[in-house]
């Protein structure tokens, strides 16, 4: 469901917004030397000398961030040293250190960050590495596409992906007389289910939670209903919201009869995202649209479905992390020697997927690890129903305190109010800035 022209549209309107804000496409360097060197000269597997590299993660991926660098540092004579940032502290140590030249080796970026920061000139141009892998086009094409200027130049790799997913607690669904090994397959069957696991009137357990307050837990949780119902979230170019369509206000009202019912945790009015998963994790909730990045970490048996739309089908919100050479970067050829790593079989299977995480590469999905789990079978799946929203705005539009999008959930969830329109109007406004 990836939408190439989108992303198209996007990098030109981008381009047009940023150009001269600072010069992309740097010229690569090895060792510790500043003689510029071709991209084009960096070995196909980069360079293994016994260099230190630094990179910077935000604390969300910290577990995966941290596993990844120990293997890395276990069987290579480079070492990283990894710097884990506070997910709401990131996005300022990134701007502050791009502007005095102290961005580390590498760095990785929330993917809806990407787009802007690629054209910011934040990240090393390595579309010759990339264009040379014979498994190109096994990658995640989201993360690759969200990486690409409007030049057509690569930046970044994927990270780690985070897909948004349907959970459910296996056991209140049995209390509830609901089938434990069956996901339900519409917005209507999902609110029914929430409704019954309430009913069962068990102290502190609640049909389903979500982050009312939280404009980055409700875009990877809901745009996936959205999609999977056929529509679209914004235009072609990003500058348009379109969460005003008929699918789109279905989602809305939904949970407002959920929030009216009382099936929704009531903490959730309040949640700005530090903690929307912590119910579920304890046991507390029935079922919600959860990170598959903590399949590994819940406690309890726990069934796995994409995201249903108001009418069937299945999406995902391609989340997570892109991974790149920064511009401030003198170790270039090193670098390229960790992303390369990070895209083999070692990483994606025998780090990632061991620990239960979505692997990055189409031709490891059907791997040792997925194939005694079919929870990871079916995330792998629907990672290729899912989409990644691009806009140059995405931040102040979305994922900002107070947003406009925000502002569209609350009025339409918690005070019922009939103002869809008028606010979708309001995030279009900021997405044209």
């Amino acid at each position: 469901m990836i939408t190439t022209r989108r992303r198209a549209a996007l990098r030109a309107a981008t381009a047009l917004v940023t150009a001269g804000a600072l010069i992309g496409g740097l010229a690569a360097c090895t060792g510790s030397g500043d003689t510029p060197t071709p991209a084009e000269s960096i070995p196909a597997d980069g360079t293994d000398d016994g260099s230190t590299l630094t990179l910077w993660t935000r604390a969300p991926l910290e577990k995966q961030a941290n596993l990844l660098v120990d293997a890395y540092n276990e069987s290579h004579k480079n070492q990283v040293e990894l710097t884990v940032v506070p997910n709401d502290d990131y996005v300022a140590k990134v701007g502050a250190a791009a502007g005095s030249g102290g961005l580390p080796d590498l760095f990785a970026a929330d993917i809806v960050y990407v787009p802007n920061w690629v054209e910011q000139g934040l990240f090393q141009d390595i579309s010759a590495q990339i264009d040379a892998l014979d498994y190109k086009d096994q990658i995640n094409q989201g993360h690759l596409s969200a990486g690409t200027d409007a030049d057509g130049k690569e930046h970044v790799l994927p990270f780690v992906l985070d897909l948004s997913m349907l959970f459910w607690n296996k056991e209140l669904f049995s209390e509830a007389g609901l089938d434990p090994e069956k996901a339900p397959a519409t917005m209507a069957e999902y609110a029914d289910a929430a409704k019954k696991i309430q009913a069962l009137g068990k102290d502190g357990v609640y049909g389903t939670a979500t982050g009312l307050n939280c404009g980055g837990c409700l875009v990877f949780t809901w745009f996936p209903g959205i999609w999977a119902s056929g529509e679209e979230v914004l235009s072609d170019d990003g500058r348009e919201s379109l969460l005003a369509n008929d699918a789109a206000k279905e989602v809305y009202s939904t949970w407002r009869d959920l929030w009216e019912s009382g099936a929704v945790l009531p903490s959730s009015q309040d949640e700005a995202g530090p903690t929307w998963t912590a119910a579920f994790t304890e046991g507390n909730v029935g079922l919600m649209y959860y990170p598959a990045t903590l399949l590994s970490s819940t406690p309890f048996d726990v069934g796995v479905a994409g995201i249903p739309g108001v009418d069937g089908g299945a999406s995902t919100f391609v989340g997570g992390d892109g991974i790149g050479v920064s511009k401030d970067s003198k170790k270039s050829a090193q670098a390229w020697n960790f992303l390369t790593w990070l895209m083999s079989e070692d990483a994606q299977v025998g780090v990632l997927a061991k620990d239960n995480d979505v692997v990055s590469r189409a031709d490891f999905a059907d791997n040792e690890y997925a194939a005694k789990d079919e929870r990871l079978v079916t995330i792998n799946q629907v990672a290729a129903k899912g989409d990644t929203p691009v806009a140059l705005n995405f931040q102040q539009a979305f994922n900002a305190p107070g947003s406009p999008w925000l502002t569209l959930v609350r009025n339409a969830v918690l005070q019922g109010a009939d103002s869809v329109d008028a606010d979708n109007d309001g995030i279009t406004e900021v997405l044209a800035q």
